[in-house]
């Protein structure tokens, strides 16, 4: 889940104190440390927590997370909560961007529109589950960074542009499902125009006070939508900045 903006470096010092003042800095875990501490954020985190399609339990042991983070935090990538990846953002609580997935119901076949590329660890877990992702980042820093690890670790159905998310991909649309990572106090139209007939979307809707995660789905061109749960994302911005 994304935070308020606050200074980075600030951030990660205070963490990172934090975190050794409880003895789990490790500055060379090794890769079977990883996959353990993975398989424990999978059972305890996500599985426990009542998700349960099979594909996308299988995505979250086969993703990398600490691949996603920042070297300093990699030790703790798969604690349950969301960790700073700059530019004053963060990679989601493990758990929610599980529920987000799976509330999606993905198949095999479906294109699918992220708004918020971030860290690039939920498009990566949609590159294990459906056809083609299309994922757009208006942080310049963030995405050229998650679209070169996405390539690296050969995620060649994972397209990254960077671009104001309010007007979505047009171009590719329209998608199966969308899926928001950042709060808008509407749903952008542009979104219900390139979400296709039957399709799904799930997005946090609200202001800095209150914000909500709605799950829609398109029938005869209207948008029945659906209260998930209460969240916090950042507000989402145009390329100006500007929160709608």
């Amino acid at each position: 889940m994304h935070i308020k903006k606050i200074p980075h470096l600030l951030t990660l010092t205070i963490f990172s104190i934090c975190l050794c003042g409880y003895g789990v800095c490790d500055e060379n875990p090794s890769q079977d440390r990883f996959d353990t501490k993975r398989r424990k954020m999978v059972e305890e985190q996500i599985v426990a927590r009542g998700i349960k399609s099979p594909k996308t339990i299988e995505a979250f042991l086969k993703v990398e997370r600490h691949l996603f983070v920042p070297k300093v935090f990699a030790p703790v990538a798969y604690a349950d909560g969301a960790l700073p990846i700059g530019a004053g953002q963060t990679i989601s609580q493990p758990y929610l961007v599980a529920l987000m997935t799976e509330v999606l119901n993905l198949a095999e076949t479906d294109r699918v529109l992220e708004v918020g590329t971030g860290s690039g660890y939920q498009a990566a877990i949609l590159g294990e589950l459906c056809d083609s992702v299309f994922t757009i980042e208006i942080v310049e820093s963030l995405g050229k960074r998650a679209d070169k690890l996405l390539q690296e670790l050969g995620y060649n159905n994972i397209n990254v542009k960077i671009g104001d998310g309010f007007q979505g991909w047009e171009e590719h649309a329209p998608f199966d499902a969308i899926i928001v990572t950042c709060a808008p106090t509407g749903i952008p139209q542009a979104l219900k125009n390139q979400l296709k007939e039957g399709g799904r979307m799930i997005i946090p809707v609200g202001d800095s006070f209150y914000q909500e995660l709605i799950y829609l789905r398109k029938t005869d061109n209207e948008l029945k939508r659906e209260r998930v749960l209460p969240v916090l994302f950042v507000p989402m911005v145009d390329t100006t900045g500007t929160a709608y």
